[in-house]
């Protein structure tokens, strides 16, 4: 064997090159196996797998992966089982990569010209002229295509779902779950399961001696918690500094950092532990794949800005209105937060799964606070009566309902699908509509009622009967409950009290109790 056969590779992502004969003769099979002993082509040396007829190696490729090369006789259980499989390969499994060079000791059962013209085999070679050099010569010629075939498929492959990865990290809208995100597409990209921390410095005019920030985590390093710093003795932690140091990716098995930096002047790392050396073609894919999620990123930062303009903005309204009455104190921002909480609950409990999407969950404690933003059209001569409503001032504080839900409707038209404004108009018009159909402004009764308005209907009046208001004192938590558990399938949705009742056993939160209790 010549030893320019060993050629050296920098990198690999496979142990050895695979060959598959298929021979019904045994001395075939010792003899190829006996002149390849020694092969090795780019340092990677070869696994010969061995069948004894056509269906056997049909069998054989359907189970066996990456096989590159099957050296294959054509006459075996019968005069055309070779070629038989040869269009089984290609019809029944769709491998156009494998390389097939067909060798037979009967060359008149297959004449080489219509062989060559008829089947998609890459050499055709009768068993006399294949000596060990010329066996050795057509080995290489078969890994060689082989392999580019490979890189091609790969590098199309990786770029597919590249271009997959982003399209669905482009829609995620917290950092934690793009942090994620991007370390299970890296596994997907590179065919293995990761493991890895992703890692956020602090913007470019910061000092650097900052130590990173985990945001997410994989696997072995799943012991680290979001928003903790990397901690000095972790053995990426050197590796990660270098990569933040340099600015650059840093590619030194067993640990390899990419390094991601958005437009707005964040920078990422990602540090993950591949079983095998990167190869250039793997490489190539991940700089390509953060070249495209540093948009993300970007992306991420303006729609985390729009968002925290959008509360800003709401709950300026939500003061407004608030202002008018100094003893209603936190309670708007009560109520967001126990929103969520029921938002979150039912959707554990798979209730109401088609109305609890992703945009609901985030928007809906946020559009709580403008449940009662109507009320600044309420003359304060009976939005601040301490005392009993006459028939005439019932009517006009029942008015806040509608103009709520009038103001925020007209503003949530400027806004394309759903926003804080389109929930908020919902709960406006609907939390002082009442499960069984007696409440107003339009008397809609059960499930005719917007699910944000059901949550805010139970929350408002838990938060009111537990705080002090001019005309009444604070009720203690336990009669509170008991009044919302009668008023159940009354006023109220029952599902909405169960969840409010299964936060607080749970979760046990101090903060619904203010100090005027």
């Amino acid at each position: 064997m010549p030893e320019d056969a060993e050629i050296e590779s920098d990198a690999a992502s496979t142990s050895k090159w695979r060959m598959l004969i298929v021979d019904d003769e045994p001395d075939v099979h010792a003899v190829t196996r006996l002149a390849l002993k020694n092969f090795s082509f780019r340092g990677i040396e070869i696994e010969i797998l061995s069948a004894y007829s056509g269906q056997e190696g049909f069998e054989v490729l359907s189970k066996e992966p990456n096989i590159a090369l099957v050296l294959l006789d054509v006459v075996m259980e019968t005069d055309d089982a070779g070629l038989q499989l040869v269009k089984r390969i290609r019809e029944e499994l769709n491998n156009n990569l494998v390389r097939i060079v067909l060798r037979t000791g009967q060359p008149g059962h297959a004449p080489e010209q219509d062989v060559i013209v008829d089947f998609d085999i890459n050499d055709y070679k009768s068993k006399t002229e294949l000596t060990a050099q010329k066996l050795f010569t057509t080995v290489v010629s078969s890994l060689r295509g082989y392999e580019g075939l490979k890189t091609i498929e790969t590098n199309r492959k990786g770029l597919a779902k590249i271009m997959e990865a982003a399209s669905n990290l482009y829609q995620i809208s917290s950092l934690k779950d793009l942090a994620s995100g991007v370390l299970t597409q890296i596994g997907a990209i590179l065919d293995f399961g990761t493991e890895g921390v992703l890692c956020v410095m602090q913007k470019d005019n910061l000092t650097m001696e900052k130590a990173p920030i985990v945001i997410a985590t994989a696997g072995l390093s799943s012991h680290l918690y979001e928003s903790m710093t990397l901690p000095e003795e972790h053995a990426w932690s050197a590796a990660i500094k270098r990569c933040f140091a340099e600015k650059t990716s840093i590619f030194g098995h067993p640990v390899d950092v990419l390094f991601i930096r958005s437009l707005h002047g964040h920078q990422f790392a990602v540090a993950f532990s591949p079983p095998w050396p990167l190869s250039d073609l793997e490489r190539g894919l991940l700089k390509v794949f953060c070249d495209r999620i540093a948009s993300a990123f970007d992306n991420l930062h303006m729609f985390a800005l729009l968002k925290t303009t959008q509360e800003a903005t709401v709950i300026a309204l939500a003061d407004l209105a608030e202002s008018r009455d100094a003893t209603t104190g936190g309670h708007v921002r009560r109520v967001c937060r126990l929103t969520e909480a029921i938002a979150i609950e039912l959707q554990a409990a798979e209730k109401f799964v088609e109305e609890t999407t992703p945009h609901f969950m985030a928007y809906v404690g946020i559009a709580s606070i403008l449940h009662d933003v109507g009320k600044v059209a309420t003359p304060d001569a009976v939005l601040l009566k301490p005392g009993s409503h006459t028939p005439e001032e019932r009517s006009i504080m029942e008015q806040h309902a509608e103009i709520g839900e009038a103001v925020l409707a007209r503003a949530a038209k400027m806004v394309d699908g759903v926003s804080s404004l389109s929930i908020g108009a919902q709960i406006a018009g609907g939390h002082h509509e009442h499960f069984d159909g007696n409440g107003y402004p339009r008397k809609l009764k059960q499930y005719e009622i917007p699910l944000a308005a059901r949550i805010v209907a139970v929350v408002d009046v838990f938060d009111d009967l537990l705080h002090r208001r001019p005309y009444k004192e604070p009720w203690p938590l336990a009669e509170v409950l008991n009044y919302l558990r009668e008023r159940s399938e009354k006023q109220f949705d029952p599902d909405v009290v169960q969840a409010l009742i299964t936060f607080l056993e749970t979760q046990k939160p101090d903060w619904i109790i203010g100090s005027d209790h």
